[in-house]
């Protein structure tokens, strides 16, 4: 019997399952892919993600990785440019580190706190005893299914969670499909910092990344969708054509990987607790990528769940009432900023 079992080992769930492990409850952590293994992502972290891996303890060994600092934005918008990296908790550098390599310092984070990894797990089902989710049952490759009990299952599996449907959440302040992108990673590009260009049909992203490469994406209207990917590249090539220099340094470069993409994309927040069960991450709120918010919102979600969940089983207050205040407290930070989001995924002027 565990306290609590995490499904997804990435950005939301090694750090939950890592926080509630070091806090010495009984914790096991499963995903269905193996690690060190990609995913789609551009996977940008905002200076308050760079500051939760500082205080977790954790940010040296994603510098080790060789992930450069990004000390410097750049951000283009109507003709308006502007330059700089706000200060937050002492911290002055973003990082983008590749999902390879910063998955994995969490996923051996929250082992070496003792949490129970079961990486090539897949998930075929919650467990109920009535109403209350009681634990999942799952295989590993080429085993048997076998169940496994606990006080309370985690989703921290994406924005296609497999435990979200299975508990049926409500769904609240969702928008329409916004954006489609894709993006791939270029060698010998000359980069002074990250770069967001907004253009009247697209942006264009320029984010340094590990061992000298850059992850370089486009988005677009989602409505361009089905258009795009029947020749991805050369949208690819014409979109980055509207920001000549940064065409022309992309251009030095060699691409190093195919290209990966991904259309409608969902916008929502969904109630992240049940009877016996919590949603952590894109599980339980996913906006468009446009602001490149989504690690670090993991991030800071996990921390307010495993408060939460810690607040209940201690006795410090009543469970029911500890995870009403997590999702209150996440909805308070992440209303303005899905906001924002939508206001730049729609290619819209403001209003």
């Amino acid at each position: 019997m565990y306290d609590a079992i995490v499904v997804g080992a990435r950005c939301a769930g090694s750090p939950t399952a890592m926080l509630l492990a070091r806090r010495g409850y009984r914790m096991l952590l499963v995903d269905r892919d193996t690690f060190p293994s990609d995913i789609l992502s551009t996977h940008y972290i905002h200076q308050p993600g760079v500051a939760k891996l500082q205080e977790w303890g954790v940010l040296e060994g994603v510098l080790a990785t060789n992930a450069p600092p990004i000390k410097t934005l750049h951000i283009e918008s109507g003709g308006i440019r502007l330059k700089g990296m706000p200060i937050y908790q002492g911290i002055d550098f973003a990082l983008c580190p590749r999902r390879t390599a910063l998955d994995t310092v969490l996923v051996d984070a929250a082992v070496a706190a003792g949490a129970e990894l079961r990486d090539g797990f897949v998930v075929e089902d919650v467990v109920w005893d009535q109403d209350t989710v009681v634990g999942i049952r799952g295989h590993g490759k080429g085993r048997a299914s076998v169940e496994e009990r606990a006080r309370v299952v985690i989703g921290a599996d994406g924005m296609h969670s497999v435990i979200a449907p299975k508990v049926q959440p409500q769904e609240y302040n969702t928008r329409p499909p916004l954006g489609c992108g894709y993006y791939a990673y270029f060698s010998g590009v000359p980069m002074d910092g990250a770069e967001v260009h907004f253009l009247e049909e697209n942006v264009n992203f320029g984010f340094p990344t590990n061992d000298g490469q850059t992850c370089v994406a486009v988005e677009w209207p989602n409505s361009q969708f089905a258009a795009i990917r029947q020749d991805y590249e050369g949208a690819f090539v014409r979109a980055l054509q509207g920001t000549p220099d940064f065409a022309a340094r992309v251009a030095q470069g060699r691409r190093e990987t195919r290209f990966t993409g991904v259309g409608n994309i969902p916008n929502f927040f969904r109630t992240p607790y049940g009877s016996g069960w919590a949603l952590v991450g894109d599980a339980g709120y996913h906006k468009d990528p446009v602001t490149g918010l989504g690690i670090t919102d993991a991030f800071l979600d996990a921390e307010l769940l495993a408060g939460a969940l810690h607040d209940g089983w201690s006795g410090h207050r009543p469970l029911s009432e500890a995870l009403a205040g997590y999702e209150r407290r996440r909805n308070e930070r992440a209303f303005p900023l899905y906001e924002l989001t939508i206001q730049g995924a729609s290619f819209q002027p403001p209003p």
